[in-house]
């Protein structure tokens, strides 16, 4: 072997032994992070299912019948439910698993991954937990706005139960299980990865508020920017491929969009 390709292959041996270290969690918080991302998909799906129950009952018949002739009405959401059908068959495709391969680890591996800025991901994904969005409703509610505090709870369980079904249908193995020499931040989460179940509750979470509320375009900008940051953190954290991602957000946008038209009629 000549000394230049000895050398190369010195440096190839040498970039394959460097490995950016895993942020771990330890002490209360990593106890309780293992304790909800171990709890069996079969629990989520009994618990958020006994809970819409409840919630449905609770809510006048006639909103139903208003709300299903609006929907008819909406091809936004037709759009988006079209677009989330072909991301989901778009999982058969060689390439798009290649694609979703390669942007994940850019944003797994790609630059320096200080401790801080480790912290900061691991934070902002916190936003898609269900626990975040209890608190936000509780702080809506204690703030006078019950309806929209329950608005935003029936949302997340029927969207926490679609989501979940997903996951059991599709069964798509998470990247932190099939790749390898990736960086974990954080706790491994169970189950399956598509759709982002994180990222559907923060850009429902984005469009619900930004319809309440009624922000000007620097606030609607601000909410979409915090969910997508979300999406990302997703990725970076290790936890979920791109498509993943790109599905969790139009589904919790189209279900922000019903959530709007439930809007319309209860907060008259």
């Amino acid at each position: 072997m000549s000394p230049v390709k000895a050398l190369k292959n010195k440096d190839i041996i040498k970039s394959e032994e460097i490995k950016i270290p895993e942020l771990e969690i330890n002490g209360l918080w990593k106890k309780i992070i293992n304790r909800i991302s171990h709890v069996s998909h079969i629990f989520w799906i009994t618990g958020m299912t006994v809970f819409l129950v409840i919630l449905l009952k609770l809510m006048p018949y006639y909103t139903w019948e208003v709300i299903w002739s609006s929907l008819k009405a909406q091809r936004t959401l037709v759009i988006l439910v079209l677009g989330f059908s072909l991301v989901a068959v778009s999982l058969v495709w060689s390439i798009g698993q290649r694609i979703d391969v390669w942007v994940f680890m850019y944003f797994n591996m790609h630059g320096r991954r200080l401790p801080w800025i480790d912290y900061i991901m691991l934070g902002f994904t916190q936003i898609g937990n269900f626990i975040f969005a209890l608190m936000v409703a509780l702080i809506l509610f204690l703030r006078g706005n019950s309806l929209l505090a329950f608005e935003l709870i029936l949302g997340l369980l029927t969207l926490g139960l679609i989501v979940q079904l997903m996951k059991v249908l599709i069964h798509r193995t998470r990247p932190y299980i099939r790749l390898k020499n990736i960086r974990i931040v954080g706790s491994r989460a169970s189950g399956r990865s598509f759709p982002s179940g994180h990222t559907s509750q923060s850009f429902f979470m984005a469009t619900l508020l930004l319809q309440y509320y009624h922000f000007n375009v620097y606030g609607c900008l601000g909410l979409y920017a915090i969910a997508l940051l979300v999406g990302i953190t997703r990725i970076y954290v290790g936890m979920h491929y791109p498509r993943d991602v790109i599905a969790g957000a139009i589904l919790g946008t189209a279900w922000g969009l019903l959530g709007v038209i439930v809007n319309s009629y209860i907060f008259i």
